[in-house]
């Protein structure tokens, strides 16, 4: 029997035509776009911790612990994973049962079909695009405080007047990430393992250090007593869920306990990326689900680890901001104990941390825009790979908008807007899976999400939930940025289809 024979038995057209599995399989071997398989399972472990462990430790423990939820942070990691988790036993049977470049966009081509793969291949352009450049500023911050503890006053970044500014740290980092990117995947994974090996190692002496600083009568209140609004507070800055229940903000208490889970989700950002080196991947069915929940358990053990460690060294109000806006961060809770060396360890491990990060996150924008510029959503020529097997094109453009971002824009309070597109991915395919499972039982699945459908279902709850405690500004500007993407495919990716001008061909 061969690929043809398999293909679904009815072919939907129009904007919702799908593109089957066979089809994306076979697109794999193009030798204009073909990506070299060097991946093992090691690496993608190493790529989902290095792009996990990051900002999440080393800034929004803190903050989060300060102003949101008090010292129950800590379970609000845990309910981040816990949704987290549902999501990645969807992922892995997706990724190993279709490993293709391209992530949630390829899935959801396969499964709900064009305009809602263009729109989800959209909305994760935004996501890493705006993660890169947000981690990229903060990143040039920590190098800016490393120099400083070195007795080096050099600024990283210099106002150009207004809200522009000229970060010539961020700049750096970009350059230097997009030129690893760009020379070979394999020599990136090598890179990612050095800086996480450090990262990871200081990680575990701040929580074995920090343990003889722990006092218990710091974590009580566990959960805080919800803070009333302040005066001339706006609505939009709290959470929808707790607008909703009349709450007058999202400080503290249960509204706030969940709030928090909403924005440290943003420290698991990233695991998903696994994914979309699918077919860059030696022995994806095997390697692929052992990467994606490897690396989310490895991360989640250590953010809980320094959640409590942290609340417990200081009063959570010892970390709340200060009046001058300034954030509190792990290095905070160090100092006020006497241990002042910490903050330059943890400012090492912060630009370790953060340096794996923004390329991780780079690496995924660049595949997913491969993979729509392999179908004609985008132009044709950001799928071409050189000598190295790599998007060339797509890396250096890719490279070039993160660096103008982040090197000439305020970072701003965007974190959410990563929050809330990467969790309607995961909707979309948790979602996916049932409906795979349904039209394409004949599938060889090497890992198989269990309980279907009442895991992805429960991932899919899970997942709307800390949306919805997310701001009302945020859900604002997503909704812009997704009528933007259906007027773009509107003009450009509908009528460029390759799977559209394929059916056309077929009708004769």
């Amino acid at each position: 029997m061969t690929a043809e024979d398999v293909r679904p038995a009815t072919q939907r057209s129009g904007v919702f035509r799908i593109k089957s599995v066979e089809q994306s399989m076979k697109d794999t071997d193009d030798p204009d776009s073909k990506l070299r398989k060097d991946l093992g399972t090691w690496d993608l472990i190493v790529f989902g911790v290095a792009v996990v462990v990051g900002a999440g430790i080393f800034t929004i423990t803190a903050s989060t612990a300060g102003n949101v939820a008090g010292p129950s942070v800590s379970i609000a990691f845990v309910i981040a994973a816990v949704a987290c988790g549902l999501a990645a036993l969807c992922y892995a049977e997706f990724a190993s049962t279709v490993p293709v470049a391209g992530s949630a966009y390829t899935f959801s081509y396969a499964t709900f079909g064009e305009i809602v793969a263009w729109i989800i291949g959209w909305d994760l352009i935004l996501e890493l695009a705006v993660g890169s450049a947000v981690v990229a500023k903060g990143w040039s911050k920590y190098l800016d405080q490393t120099l400083g503890q070195f007795g080096l006053d050099v600024p990283t970044q210099f106002s150009l007047g207004g809200a522009f500014t000229f970060d010539w740290g961020a700049l750096l980092l970009v350059v230097v990430l997009t030129t690893l990117l760009a020379l070979g995947t394999k020599l990136s994974s090598r890179v990612s393992l050095v800086f996480t090996t450090i990262k990871v190692a200081i990680v575990l002496l701040v929580i074995i250090v920090g343990i003889g600083y722990v006092k218990a009568a710091n974590y009580t209140p566990f959960v805080p007593p919800a803070a009333p609004a302040e005066p001339g507070e706006s609505g939009l800055t709290q959470s929808l869920l707790s607008l909703f229940g009349g709450a007058g903000s999202s400080n503290f208490g249960i509204y706030g306990l969940l709030a928090a889970a909403s924005v440290v989700f943003f420290a698991f950002i990233g695991f998903d990326v696994v994914a979309t080196t699918a077919e860059e991947t030696r022995n994806p069915q095997k390697s692929l689900p052992r990467g994606i929940l490897g690396s989310l358990a490895i991360v989640t053990v250590l953010y809980v680890g320094v959640s409590l460690v942290l609340t417990g060294m200081v009063k959570y109000t010892q970390l709340a901001d200060k009046p001058d806006g300034t954030q509190a961060t792990l290095a905070t809770a160090f100092s006020d104990v006497g241990v002042d060396w910490a903050a330059t360890v943890i400012a090492v491990g912060a630009l370790a941390g953060l340096t794996t990060v923004v390329m991780v996150l780079m690496l995924g924008q660049v595949r997913i825009i491969y993979a729509m510029g392999r179908d004609n959503l985008l132009p044709r020529s950001l799928a071409r790979t050189g000598s190295r097997g790599t998007p060339t094109r797509a890396t250096l453009i890719v490279g070039g908008l993160v660096a103008v971002g982040a090197t000439f824009f305020p970072a701003g309070d965007l974190e959410q807007m990563v929050n809330i597109g990467t969790l309607f991915a995961f909707v979309l395919v948790a979602i996916g899976v049932i409906i795979l499972r349904r039209t394409r039982p004949d599938l060889e699945r090497s890992f198989r999400t269990p309980l279907v459908p009442l895991v992805p279902v429960l991932a899919v709850l899970a997942c709307v939930w800390l949306m919805l405690n997310l701001s009302v500004e945020t859900w604002i500007r997503f909704v812009v940025w997704m009528i933007i993407g259906v007027v773009v495919y509107v003009a450009y990716g509908r009528t460029h289809s390759r799977v559209r001008k394929e059916q056309e061909a077929e009708k004769g």
